[in-house]
């Protein structure tokens, strides 16, 4: 033991990452392997001066890990950051200056968070602080139901429910997630993928665009990846660690439903050249980003640079993260927001086996862990279908969402590949995957159209993004049904309805794991905004007013969720049935033709099977007209005493759900109006 600065301290734990408090001290642990020199600044809570500086001996240091450990510490009013010192030379990536002052990188909460919209950093400086983990999750288990099983349900935390006609108490936080727990299991999703919520600044690179504040909305800009995002919560929290988020968590999982976070490994939030120095590239610069060979930040995320994934120690910290989110946050699984950057190395080129891909399907604790890679990224790798999954991994499935959009509008040139689609792509997920249990089926997400915008506008319309519309993706494949955005003619809102009732019952019976927005069940719109990661206004809010207004839409979309849930035959593979029909078969409007042209406009599946658990044959057939005129199907012959049942008809009247039993089929024949979809199921006769 020794005194520095009028504090006792002594050797630290390196073992232990970030600032733990221990028998009434603090044990401080920082890794620089470039670092000459480094000094622990504590500050009073929220002064902007250090009230201490301490040198972290030479002798304290353990290879390239300072740690030192600091007693008679009041960590209810304390924060600290760090001060290194060490070469700069640009050219070779080294940044060390003691100009800078370094956020722990595994810092568990930041300072100045709390208020969103309110500039976060102190003085360009970010702070953190230690925090003490005593939630009680009450024997609480991680939640761990089979993709097969699942239905997830992405939203952004804030935009769920700060619009003022969601009802809650506390407007855009994770409090409000908890009030909105009866509606998610009302419309039966089984877990809910949340946008960013480690602690991201909104402030940074907020603008001005006719005269209305845009900010870093979506999250996508890390700042601390151990940290929870404090302007999520309801209450100021400065030594609680995350216990808001957590109580949701447990909340949900109480309920059946899991939580998925999506993390950004990608990048962060220091950008390139013109960047803020928050950590990493205060720490080791040259080690955690990927630069080209002039020394300027490679950019394959397109926000100004690129994690070295697949370095040692990058690994290292990423791991941690992730088992620190699964061991004190329960969480159920991770997205991984442009997931193609993990495989590639520390020059950019993608490699066949990434150590980190490998180590995260082989580690321990994330055994149980659902892990969903977003298989592209801003460089041009697309990796749907040759992600290296080692059988772990699923994807977000971005051919089944071009392909079946093209296809409902009319694009029949994509029939063929929408048999794969609808059979759970096994075209892509065969080798090196769990079959269709790595398929994510979506047809809309947070980047994009919403399922309204897919059939209300030909066109993005992102004007108010402040980029001249260029901005965002033009590959939509939507279709505004006759004429561009709002309209009061009843015939297009009407057939713009029956778009949208065929879009979701297609989804939901595909094979593979759907994924659903939030809002798209009644009917949300971002006004032909695809792009709407600045827009924290209604443009991204969800109208809770809409539900009420779209109460027949909605009942419907409930309606197709339950039916997937009734019918294991749709979700999975099953043992044979005694009937004697296929398992799996796709036909045009003849259900003994599976030949398929690219003139097919008309499509059917055929999912049969004995249910496991209610010990008898199950039979779904899924009929599309994509064309834009009747089409006259063939349902697949039965034994006498069954017969085929209609349950859904998108062209029927707000298309109907029967929940008696459905309406039986004479002749087991009928006509589908252009457009239209139908599902029939197995009954008997009566």
């Amino acid at each position: 033991m020794r005194e520095i600065s009028g504090y006792r301290v002594k050797h630290g734990d390196h073992t232990l990452n970030g600032a733990t408090p221990l028998h009434g001290g603090v044990n401080f642990t920082l890794c620089s392997v470039g670092a000459t020199s480094c000094e622990l600044l504590l500050f009073h809570h929220r002064e902007t001066e250090p009230y201490c500086v301490l040198p972290i001996p030479e002798d304290y240091r353990m290879g390239r890990t300072y740690s030192i450990y600091v007693y008679d510490l009041d960590i209810e009013d304390l924060e600290y950051s760090y001060r290194l010192d060490g070469p700069y030379d640009p050219e070779k990536g080294l940044l060390f200056s003691k100009d800078n002052i370094i956020l722990d990188p595994y810092s568990k909460a930041v300072v100045g968070q709390r208020e969103w919209g309110v500039s976060k950093n102190l003085q360009g400086n970010y702070h953190a602080r230690v925090v003490e983990n005593k939630f009680n999750w009450h024997y609480n288990a991680i939640l761990s139901n089979p993709m097969e099983d699942s239905i997830i349900y992405e939203l952004h935390v804030r935009g769920f429910t700060k619009h003022a006609s969601s009802g809650v108490r506390n407007p855009g936080t994770f409090d409000a997630i908890i009030e909105k727990i009866p509606y998610l299991k009302e419309l039966g999703v089984t877990a809910v993928e949340l946008m960013p919520v480690f602690e991201f600044d909104e402030t940074r690179n907020a603008r001005d665009v006719d005269n209305h504040r845009l900010w870093e909305y979506w999250g996508y800009n890390t700042v601390a990846f151990f940290a929870p995002n404090t302007s999520y919560e309801a209450s100021a929290e400065y030594n609680a660690e995350g216990h808001e988020l957590k109580k949701m968590i447990r909340r949900l999982n109480a309920n059946g439903i899991e939580v998925i976070l999506d993390v950004v490994f990608n990048h962060t939030a220091e950008g390139d050249e013109n960047g803020p120095v928050i950590n990493f590239k205060g720490l080791d610069n040259n080690i955690y980003y990927t630069h080209d060979q002039d020394g300027r930040y490679a950019n394959y995320s397109g926000c100004g640079n690129t994690v070295n994934c697949n370095d040692p120690l990058v690994q290292d910290f990423i791991i941690n993260c992730l088992r620190y989110w699964v061991s004190e946050y329960h969480v159920s699984g991770f997205r991984f927001d442009l997931a193609s950057i993990l495989t590639r190395d520390s020059d950019g080129k993608p490699m066949e086996n990434a150590p980190l891909i490998e180590r995260i399907v082989r580690d321990p604790i994330l055994s149980n862990t659902k892990l969903i890679a977003e298989s592209w990224d801003a460089g041009g790798l697309y990796q749907v279908g040759t992600f290296p999954a080692h059988g772990r991994w699923a994807e977000w499935n971005g051919k089944y969402r071009d392909d079946v959009r093209g296809f409902l509008k009319g694009d029949l040139w994509l029939a063929q590949n929408v048999v794969q689609r609808l059979i759970g792509s096994p075209d892509l997920y065969n080798h090196n995957y769990n079959g269709y249990r790595s398929s994510v089926n979506f047809l809309t997400c947070h980047d994009g159209f919403t399922l309204n915008d897919l059939y209300s506008y030909n066109d993005k319309h992102n004007e108010a993004n402040g980029w001249n519309n260029t901005d965002g993706g033009n590959d939509n494949r939507s279709w505004n049904c006759g004429v561009e955005g709002e309209t009061e003619d009843e015939s297009i809102l009407s057939l713009r309805k029956q778009m949208m009732r065929n879009a979701i019952t297609v989804l939901m019976m595909s094979r593979g794991t759907p994924m659903i927005l939030a809002g798209d069940e009644f009917c949300n719109t971002q006004y032909g905004n695809n792009n709407s990661y600045c827009q924290d206004n209604e443009t991204s809010w969800l109208n809770w007013d809409n539900l009420d207004k779209e109460e027949d839409f909605f009942r419907f979309y409930q309606a197709v969720i339950a039916l997937r849930k009734e019918h294991a035959c749709v979700r999975k593979e099953l043992a044979p049935c005694s009937i004697g029909l296929p398992a799996l078969r796709i036909t045009d409007e003849d259900p003994g033709n599976e030949h398929i042209t690219q003139s097919t406009g008309t499509l059917c599946a055929l999912f049969f099977g004995k249910d496991p658990d209610r010990g008898e044959d199950d039979a779904v057939y899924l009929a599309i007209n994509a064309r834009w005129e009747e089409r006259h199907i063939r349902l697949p012959g039965l034994p006498a005493e069954y017969c085929w049942r209609r349950v859904i008809y998108t062209a029927d009247a707000e298309g109907r759900y029967h929940h008696k039993g459905g309406t039986p089929v004479p002749k087991q024949e009928m006509t589908l109006a252009p457009r239209s979809v139908a599902v029939f199921v197995l009954g008997k006769t009566e």
